[in-house]
This record gives structure tokens, sequence and C-alpha cells, in this order.
């Protein structure tokens, strides 16, 4: 893979990212390309206490070395989520500084920075400090709204990505691993993707699939490289992650490309404020018994003959709208946003001539499409054996969850967002309950 075309290619595509520099000791190149898209205004750099040690104090250094004027917001909590108080507080720094968003960090810090820059009707950029997340160059933010759900808002990537492989590869190796796993994330949504396709509720974008797809396996190929925080390998898997958020833009601002089921573990237990140890876990990490659920519940699927499928049998049984918002307020009830599954249920339920419809495709294309999905989709065994190598979970309990809070969660998974995936897909062929019991039952691969 020639790392310098992918790039030309990805900012060929891209319209809102303009510079994305890699390299080693290259912080000193952000005054320039602050003044070459910002002269005039002042820098704002946004840090936490861990992020200013290691590139916030240097960036502000070379800030005030090359002249441009600049101040700070440094977030001293020990343990934060995108909490909207933070949006506030940045809306009123922008405001009064009239200034421009550097944001120092990984996740958190760099989607206060880009959803905030998005209200104030500014560009900023992005100094990364580990390649631990898929969302550097999203056109989306996960932060948590006024009632404390964990929401995807549509904003602008950042203008500038300034990636120095000096920094990330110092990172402690399980930040890495954790950004290793979000990549891996990407071949069960993908695979989940080609259902919805199939479905007719999301066809798939040929250039975010490209540009999320194309590489993806050699970029995860080097599992032992991630776990030694080899520069080059934690180089190729930062452009990995960094190419999926262009693949949102592309895409229009939608997540489809980059996640699906095994993310709404994350959001579950992030919603739910799951801790291990008295410490939050990684969205990585968190994402990673996601990615291992779901590619369990795809080894379960293939193992049916859904060319076999009574279509008319599962459309007879297919519930009301009504029953299926009654299900969700149960399920839901002493959830943090106890309506938030009625709400994206009502979104996704569809009537049973649709269903009928989705049903006939997919027996009737079984064959071929089940070979398609086993050619996307890794066996449960395998994304094991390389989380395991990368230093990445590869059981619930690694993260303080027992099979049973996996199982669990899952019912949840499938009611708490509209995108279709592959527990609606069994769903509407009356095969979710044996699905999940292929997984979590006698003999399964998180036997309870």
């Amino acid at each position: 893979m020639d790392t310098q075309k992918v790039i030309a290619e990805a900012l060929k595509i891209s319209v809102a990212t303009k510079a994305l520099e890699f390299g080693e000791n290259i912080l000193d190149r952000v005054p320039a390309l602050f003044n070459k898209y910002h002269a005039g205004r002042k820098a704002i750099v946004l840090a936490d206490k861990i992020t200013w040690k290691v590139a916030g104090e240097r960036v502000f250094y070379e800030l005030a070395k090359a002249g441009v004027p600049a101040t700070t917001y440094i977030i001293t909590e020990d343990r934060f989520h995108p909490d909207w108080k933070f949006i506030e507080l940045l809306d009123k720094i922008i405001e009064q500084e009239n200034g421009v968003l550097i944001a120092v960090g990984s996740g958190v810090i760099n989607d206060l920075a880009k959803y905030s820059s998005f209200r104030n009707d500014r560009q900023y950029i992005c100094v990364a400090t580990v390649a631990s997340v898929d969302g550097y160059t999203s056109s989306t933010a996960a932060i948590n709204d006024e009632r404390g759900a964990k929401v995807s808002f549509k904003c602008n990537p950042p203008q500038v990505i300034v990636a120095d492989s000096k920094v990330l590869s110092s990172a402690p190796y399980f930040l890495t691993a954790a950004g290793y796993a979000d990549l891996a994330a990407k071949l069960s949504s993908g695979g989940e993707w080609m259902i919805a396709d199939l479905f007719g509720t999301e066809p798939i974008h040929k250039e975010a699939w490209y540009l999320t797809q194309a590489h993806l396996r050699d970029m995860l190929d080097d599992p032992e490289g991630i776990r030694n925080c080899v520069p080059a390998t934690v180089e190729k898997l930062f452009l990995g992650l960094a190419l999926c958020g262009v693949g949102q833009e592309v895409s229009g601002g939608d997540t489809r490309c980059v996640s699906c089921a095994e993310h709404l573990y994350n959001h579950y237990l992030d919603m739910t404020h799951h801790t291990f140890n008295g410490r939050p876990v990684s969205h990585g990490f968190q994402v990673a018994i996601g990615e291992l659920a779901v590619s369990a519940f795809f080894d379960a699927l293939f193992t049916f003959d859904l060319s076999k499928l009574d279509v008319e049998k599962c459309v007879e049984a297919w519930p009301t709208l009504e029953q299926e918002q009654q299900r969700a307020l149960e399920i839901f009830k002493d959830f943090p946003v106890p309506t938030l599954g009625y709400e994206e249920i009502t979104k996704k339920w569809q009537p049973k001539e649709k269903v009928r419809e989705q049903l006939t495709a997919l027996k009737e294309n079984w064959p071929d499409f089940k070979r398609r999905l086993q050619n996307q989709v890794m066996p449960f065994a395998q994304v094991k054996e390389m989380f395991g190598r990368a230093g990445a979970p590869t059981e619930p309990e690694q993260i303080g969850l027992t099979r049973a809070d996996v199982r669990k969660m899952t019912d949840f998974v499938q009611l708490m967002r509209w995108r279709i995936n592959i527990l609606d897909l069994a769903k509407r062929a009356c095969i979710y309950d044996e699905l999940l019991d292929k997984v979590f039952g006698k003999g399964g691969v998180w036997e309870i």
C-alpha cells in the first residue's frame, strides 16, 4: 500500500479536509498550517491534562514562537465524557476570543472541538495524539445531549489534521489497541451495510465503501506491531482510521460506512456510565466486545439455510408498530433514556409488505449473498486471535462485563438505532432467539 497515494486520493475526494500531515517530529508545522487557513485569528489550543503534556504544550510553544496569537482551554477533570456542558463552555470561548480551535487529543477532545466549531460556523485543526478512534476525520461528533443520550451530530470534519508518528507511537499500547479494535469493527459493519443494501434501506455508497474497505485488511495485518507500538504500523492504523472519517464525509455525514451494531454496545455502556476497576472503559475496548459479539452472530447466521426460509410464515408473525413500540418501552423502562428504543423502532419499523420484499430477496439470493458476507466479515475465532495479539480485549470480563451482560445488552442494541443490522435480519427471519442461543447457549462461544 502506497501511503502517500492513499492520502492524496482521500484529500481529492474530501471537501472539508484540506491537509492530512503525516510524519515524525512535525508539530512545528502547526503554525504555518494555521496561518495558511486562519491568518489574523487567535488560536485556541484545546487539550486535557494528559494531551497537554504529550503535544499541547509543544503546539502552544510553536505558535508563540511563530508569533501566532494563542490561548488555551485545558480540561482538568481526570475523567470526562463528551457532555453538553463542554459544548456550552467552548461556545463561549470561541465567541469571546473570536478564535479557531486546535484540538490536541483523540476522541472526546476532537468531538467537542468539531461540534462546537460547527455550531459557531468555524473550521478547526486537529493534532492527533493517539491512534485510538475512527472519529478524527468524520463529519459527525458523538456528544451526550442535554438528556444524557449519546447522539451523533452532523458537523464538519477538521480542516487540517497533523499526525506525528512519534507522538502516536509513544502512546500506551492499550490506547492504540483500542484504535485497532475500532478499525477492525469495519469488518462487521460492512457486512451489516450489505444487509441494509439488500433490504433497500441504505444503499452502499461506492466511494465511501472504497475508502473504508479497500485497504482494511492490509491495515489490520500486523497486530503485533500494534502491541509493540511500531511507528510504521501505528501510522498505517491511523491512516485507516482517518480514511473512515473521509468515508463518512463523502457519504453525506452518514456513519453507516463505519459503524453499526458493534458500536451500539459502546453507546449502551457510555449511556449507563459503565466503569471497570473504577475507571471508564475506552471506546475501542467497548467496541471490541461489540465486534466479537457481532462476529459470533455472523458465524451463527451462516449455519442457517435461508434459501429454505418460509417467507409467508415470517410475514404473518411480523409484529405491528404498536407491538414493537410497547416491547421497546418495556425493555428500556429502567434505561437512562427510557424513550430511546421507542423513538428508534418507530423510525425503523416497516410494514409487512416491505418485510416480505426483504425476506424474498434474502431467500432468493442467499447462497451468493452468504458467500459475499463470508468474504467480508471475519470468523469470531480469527477476530479474537487478532485482538489478543494486538492487546485488545477478547472476553467481556476483561472490561468488567459478564457474558450475561452482553446477552442482555443485545436486546437493547437491536432497538436503539434506526439503522438495519444483523439482529433485524434475524427478527424478520424469525431466528432471533435461536441465533443468540447459538452464541450464548450451551456450546456457544460465550456460553452463559
